[in-house]
């Protein structure tokens, strides 16, 4: 019964607890086998452990009973890193209440505020909540204090858990089922599903994951998908718990998975609605669900095979991928320089790292990766606008009357004794300090508006070592200004390297050349002959570096006897080295992609 239904996810900043918190609910509900039990049960990627974050949303079914009632309790988790909160956007859509996670020692960040501002949108039910009580440096009052203004809510009504050791986590179960509505949805309207997520499996196709909304759907039954018009057959559907666990039918209010059939990634999208396939007669009877915004990328990067035969491999991945991460777009193109591959958009740098290590790890993939680049705008002699997506599709300068970038408002949280520090690392950005305000007396909300190229520069790093981890950021797109800017060119051994080309401020080239090839030095292994790393910005190197050459003493096991036989040894390797210099050409390491734009 839809009434015994209560669905919901968790929402909080990055390193916050939401993992811990799930798997307490987990264990609370019985859904998982003590034997099986795992900390960070739901983060099942392996990037998701070895980095501490959950980069995917997860879905969940537990069974619960409260007052002698069986209770069916729906969990989504979410991601809590400012790159990943178009799945957090995508989970709010599929629960009506949302628990909002605090950490007792940090305070509320900024992804806290913003996911806040998604879930109010969605008119969720929140049920706060204060983590790591148990800490001894938890600060309870005055995160209480915070949330409670906030929210404008009374101090009492905010649970105080520690997640990790099980202190109230029961009193949460209870105030989700007593304060979260059930589902609104009817079973007696025709069969409606949203699609919130997919994978795909080589047997039974692309797997929607789904919210139903109204009717409900069985085993075998024909059915299409709204926006791609794609026929399918219900191969397999039931309940995520936490595997796949097949059912016979799932009806209005239930979260759960489709298995479609459908062998062709793109026909499955985030945001399609599923319906039962229909007739000439009843075609256009059934209105397709909102869906959701498309996501808007903010940084994009070329990726390239290494080798030039995994061309299709690598779309194939990329289309896999896809199902699971709609936040990546991707469109073919073709360098001289580079080959076939394609130009993807991505929400942030941490979004670029984790797609390509998946590619590498999950595809065997060996990848080409472009200095990340935002998206600007040149306008030509004749007044022509040309979007600009990558370093190397920038124009001559010659041919350029104008450019434009985009800028973000930028609001870092932080405790007040750090603003010193930050304020500092903000100046360096270019951009206009708008105001500080004050969440208590200890922390602050420090305002910033800035070129969004100086964000996608491991910013978040940057603050979070200032502060010494206490500090956090979130942004939102401006809109685009004017700005002086150029192409800078990275010539490795003579040859420019085009994925390391990148579009920087004039005023700031001399200190960006120098900073590239000076990491260029540090991450690019020697050669047998000297390699010269040069930053070129229209046709003048305007910094350089070199690499020496990797020394071996060819004459190293003669010993005694005359030393001009010593001298002609190594006169052949000096012109060895020099034919070499001459004719050879740097292969760069797949790493020294990903160190560089790091940086």
């Amino acid at each position: 019964m839809q009434e015994n239904i209560r669905n919901f996810s968790i929402i909080a900043h990055i390193d916050h607890g939401k993992s811990t918190l799930a798997d307490r609910l987990l264990e609370l509900t019985g859904t998982i086998d003590p034997k099986k039990m795992m900390p960070q049960f739901l983060d099942s990627m392996d990037l998701e452990r070895e980095k501490g974050i959950t980069i995917k949303l997860k879905a969940i079914r537990m069974n619960y009973k409260f007052e002698g009632k069986d209770y069916i309790l729906n969990l989504v988790d979410t991601p809590g890193h400012v790159d990943f909160s178009y799945e957090v956007s995508r989970s709010m859509e599929a629960v009506e209440g949302a628990i909002l996670l605090v950490d007792a020692t940090q305070g509320i960040q900024a992804q806290t505020l913003a996911n806040l501002e998604l879930a109010k949108k969605q008119n969720l039910k929140i049920i706060p909540v204060v983590n790591k009580i148990d800490s001894p440096i938890a600060k309870v009052e005055e995160t209480i204090e915070e949330l409670a203004n906030l929210l404008q809510v009374f101090p009492e009504d905010i649970i105080k858990i520690s997640a990790k050791d099980g202190t109230n986590v029961e009193q949460i179960l209870t105030t989700i089922i007593k304060e979260v509505p059930p589902p609104k949805e009817s079973l007696k309207n025709d069969f409606r599903a949203l699609i919130f997520d997919s994978e795909y499996d080589s047997f039974k196709g692309v797997i929607a994951y789904v919210r139903v909304v109204d009717g409900e759907i069985s085993n075998g039954e024909k059915i299409e998908l709204m926006a791609t018009k794609s026929p399918a057959e219900v191969k397999e559907l039931g309940y995520l718990n936490p595997t796949y666990s097949a059912k016979e039918k799932i009806k209005a209010g239930d979260i759960g998975y489709i298995a479609t059939g459908i062998k062709e990634p793109g026909k499955v999208t985030a945001g399609d609605t599923i319906i039962k396939f229909q007739n000439a007669a009843t075609k256009g009877t059934v209105e397709p669900l909102p869906g959701y915004q498309k996501p808007k990328p903010m940084v994009f990067a070329s990726l390239y095979p290494e080798n030039p035969d995994d061309f299709d491999i690598l779309k194939v991945a990329l289309s896999k991928l896809k199902l699971s991460d709609s936040a990546v777009v991707f469109e073919q193109e073709m360098k001289e320089a580079l080959g076939r591959g394609f130009n993807c958009g991505f929400l942030g740098t941490l979004h670029i790292e984790i797609i390509s290590e998946r590619l590498q790890r999950e595809f065997g993939l060996k990848l080409v990766i472009s200095t990340p680049s935002v998206v600007y705008k040149v306008h030509d002699q004749k007044g022509k606008e040309i979007i600009i997506y990558s370093a190397a599709d920038w124009p001559d300068q010659s041919k350029i009357r104008n450019t434009e970038e985009p800028w973000v408002s930028l609001e870092v949280i932080a405790p007040s004794n750090q603003v010193g520090r930050l304020m500092e690392i903000l100046k360096g950005l270019k951009g206009n300090y708008i105001t500080t305000n004050y969440l208590s007396p200890e922390r602050v909300i420090i305002v910033f508006e800035t070129p969004l190229r100086g964000i996608i520069a491991n910013l978040y790093d940057k603050i979070k070592t200032a502060s010494q981890g206490y500090a956090s950021m979130s942004y939102n797109l401006l809109g685009y200004k004017p700005g002086k800017l150029v192409k800078m060119e990275i010539w490795v051994a003579g040859q420019k390297e085009e994925a390391f080309s990148r579009i920087v401020s004039e005023d700031e080239s001399y200190f960006e050349g120098k900073k590239m090839v000076e990491k260029l030095k540090e991450v690019l292994p020697p050669e047998q002959f000297s390699v010269a790393l040069q930053a070129v910005i229209g046709g003048k190197v305007i910094a350089r570096e070199t690499i020496k050459a990797y020394m071996k003493d060819v004459a190293g096991y003669l010993y005694g006897g005359d030393i001009t036989r010593k001298n002609k040894l190594r006169e052949k390797q000096k012109k060895g080295k020099k034919l070499m210099k001459a004719k050879g050409k740097v292969n760069v390491p797949t790493k020294a992609f990903l160190e560089v734009f790091r940086a």
